[in-house]
């Protein structure tokens, strides 16, 4: 296969697909939509069948059990890409909305349309789920083309020709939705030259990926970069909640960019929640790095470095620190956030409204888990990713993200003199 070539032909197939569903009526593109979820839950045995050979794959080249994890289609993930791809169609169609309408002093009349942004190029790892979270979303405001890591090569291709075939079937262009198939590392770096097609780049995964994409790209690119994702207990707060709160940030999936990487601790309170937090992580195989004042009051935890304050682990591992007020917790956060979700658990609306204006990761929370920073559980429906960018989109990104606004005017024959 010649790649630059092979990646020249599906990006003008792409762009030419754009102006089509960017015309479509709301009615076309949810069913679509609809039509797209039925598939997937259909055709589920197909699909696990084509993920059971990644899986082997990566169990043979000694993956992480929580990188494993990601990779999983098991019955509840296809029904939650399905459910996913149904909440969308099922929100307000952002594409033509007119944001705002002025009158100036020479009686012409100034508006704002939300147009879609076009082609949307996505690069990631890992994660099959987001061949069907991006599709749902672009293809209700443009085309995309999808280029998943070679680990999850048969998932993203058995999703991307299920998903396909309802767009041929109701009559529209499958150019509108493109998986890149071929596993060579150059189709990236092809991908990136297509500036006269693609409007918009979005990588998702680790920071080598990262880094090579912003150092490469010749079209804008949105960073959904590591999730280095704090929480701050409080003094004040209340140590069941908090408890809860801690544990399902870091054990519920640890392996996803959402999940707590940094516990921080007040003073106050350490020497009673550092030891319950500790052993309740314990029993749930979480290998703790503390400071001193941690280690002290946990001996099983392990001495942290400079370098864990900065880790995204994507793994059971917890960085523990005990700090001395709510000055400190914001200091250490501003250090070492990678701006995607920082978390307060508190009984103090001073405290929480200071940490909410003073924290300016893409998400603040307030009493309520890491976890749910999610474009799914905060009402977006699917999300394309959580952006750490913060010109254009900041934080998950759902529909509304993916348009842009063009100025429309109307007059009735005025010149300018």
């Amino acid at each position: 296969m010649n790649v630059a070539q092979h990646i020249q032909d599906l990006s003008c197939e792409a762009k030419q697909a754009a102006n089509i569903m960017a015309n479509l009526s709301s009615a076309v593109k949810n069913d679509l939509l609809c039509r797209m979820a039925d598939a997937l839950e259909s055709d589920a045995t197909h699909l696990q069948h084509e993920n059971e050979k990644d899986l082997n794959a990566a169990r043979a080249n000694g993956l992480a059990p929580a990188m494993i994890d990601r990779l999983v289609l098991n019955d509840d993930r296809i029904k939650a890409m399905a459910d996913g791809l149904r909440e969308v169609a099922s929100l307000p169609d952002p594409v033509g909305e007119v944001t705002g309408m002025w009158k100036r002093p020479n009686g012409i009349q100034v508006g704002r349309m939300r147009i879609p942004l076009g082609v949307i190029g996505i690069i990631f790892e890992s994660r099959p789920n987001v061949t069907a979270d991006a599709a749902a979303l672009c293809l209700k405001s443009g085309a995309v083309i999808l280029r998943g890591g070679s680990e999850a090569i048969h998932s993203n291709s058995a999703i991307g020709t299920i998903l396909k075939a309802q767009l041929t079937a109701l009559g529209l262009p499958s150019g509108a939705l493109q998986v890149i198939t071929t596993t060579d590392r150059n189709a990236v770096s092809e991908l990136l030259k297509r500036d006269e097609e693609i409007d918009l780049i979005i990588p998702r995964g680790g920071e080598s990926l990262i880094r090579f994409v912003s150092e490469n790209s010749r079209i804008p690119v949105i960073k959904h970069y590591k999730g280095v994702c704090h929480t701050f207990v409080d003094a004040d707060a209340d140590a069941d909640m908090a408890s809860k709160i801690c544990l399902n940030a870091k054990v519920q999936r640890p392996g996803v960019c959402n999940a707590m990487e940094t516990l921080l601790v007040h003073k106050d309170i350490a020497e009673t929640f550092i030891p319950r937090i500790a052993h309740e992580m314990e029993q749930n195989k979480v290998e703790i790095r503390g400071c001193s004042v941690t280690c002290s009051l946990a001996p099983s935890a392990k001495t942290a470095t400079d370098a864990d304050w900065d880790e995204e682990y994507l793994d059971l591992i917890l960085a523990v620190r005990v700090v001395d007020n709510l000055d400190q917790a914001i200091e250490h956060i501003r250090q070492h956030t990678s701006l995607h979700t920082e978390v307060i658990v508190t009984n103090s609306y001073a405290n929480s409204q200071k940490f909410v204006r003073s924290v300016n990761s893409s998400v603040i929370m307030v009493n309520a888990s890491s976890r749910f920073s999610d474009g799914g559980e905060l009402g977006l429906g699917a999300e394309i990713g959580i952006s750490t960018t913060k010109l254009h989109s900041f934080g998950p990104m759902g529909l509304e993200d993916l348009t842009t606004r063009k100025f429309i005017v109307f007059g009735d024959g005025q010149v300018r003199p």
